[in-house]
């Protein structure tokens, strides 16, 4: 079993090199400049990656930038293993991140949170208090109520 500081540091490799091997050395249209790594985790023993990526574009482009990554899977293991230098190359599982729309939710609900804002901020402009002003008594005055 190997220590976390030794995975981390795998794991940062294997981003890496993922990366630039899809930047550069990969010649498939569908994995175009819209394809980005944004995690990667390694399991303690060292033998099985999980690499996060997103995609720009709508739902087909998502769908065929992950069928490029499946077949271009061996290339890009194989660009990790040289850059690794380890006794075992890592298997590479790649994962939609979802990020973007964990993002595009929490959008919406600030954006219906504001709208709901506005709305008590217009209905209270008016509005006077419902006693006085102050409620509090304040010291030196007198409580002839008694």
């Amino acid at each position: 079993m190997a220590d976390n500081a030794r995975a981390k540091k795998l794991a940062d490799l294997i981003r890496e090199v993922v990366a630039e091997k899809l930047q550069r050395g990969i010649k498939d249209p569908r994995l175009g400049t819209h394809v980005t790594i944004t995690d990667t985790r390694v399991t303690g023993d060292l033998r099985e990656a999980t690499v996060f990526y997103t995609v720009y574009g709508d739902d087909e482009e998502r769908a065929s930038a992950a069928a490029g990554l499946e077949s271009a899977k061996g290339i890009l293991r194989s660009a990790v293993g040289r850059a690794a230098g380890t006794k075992f190359t890592p298997t590479l599982t790649f994962v939609a991140d979802a990020l973007p729309e964990n993002a595009r939710t929490i959008e919406d609900l600030l954006d219906k949170a504001r709208a709901s804002d506005a709305q008590v901020r217009e209905a209270s402009s008016g509005a006077s208090f419902a006693g006085e002003a102050d409620p509090y008594k304040k010291p030196g005055e007198d409580d002839t109520a008694e």
